[in-house]
């Protein structure tokens, strides 16, 4: 965890390692690269890459923007918590509180984030995408699923 985190949650132990944001470290035959995301203090993003099979994944949730661009990757586990559209509509028939909308968008990756970041990296040896954190009442999974698979030609699990 970061060291944010650590402080934040009072953390303490023998096993509580505190990693530094875009500082490398591994763990036994996987290198980890940890990275800053848009959340809240302290969030962090992880490539890990098994130095045996050399597969990269991306793992990026609780975050709604990712200022960096990856290569090499061969999976992604990417938040995907909502679409604007469905959300709005949330909002317009009263499902979802307005004063919910800013933390929501300010805490989550929409559909719409998610497919301009995944157009930005280099997807050629991607096999698989996950798509995670996905809210009950903001996404509806097989539309979501639809665009993405649209978008990236890659096999989509809703996780």
């Amino acid at each position: 965890m970061s060291q944010e985190t650590k402080e934040t949650l009072g953390a303490t132990g023998h096993r509580i390692n505190v990693v530094t944001p875009k500082v490398q470290f591994r763990v036994k035959d996987f290198t980890i690269l940890p990275f800053d995301t848009e959340h809240v203090k302290g969030s962090l993003g992880f490539v890990i890459k098994c130095e045996l099979t050399n597969e990269k994944l991306l793992f990026i949730t609780d975050s709604f923007y990712c200022r960096y661009k990856f290569t090499g990757l061969t999976q992604l586990a990417v938040e995907c918590n909502y679409s604007e559209e469905l959300l709005k509509q949330n909002i317009t028939d009263g499902i979802i509180d307005k004063a919910r909308l800013k933390n929501i968008q300010r805490s989550h990756f929409s559909l719409e984030h998610v497919k301009e970041f995944l157009l930005a990296n280099d997807l050629t040896k991607v096999t698989q995408i996950y798509l995670l954190h996905l809210s009950n009442s903001n996404a509806d999974k097989e539309y979501i699923k639809e665009e993405v698979q649209k978008v990236t030609g890659k096999e989509i699990t809703i996780c």
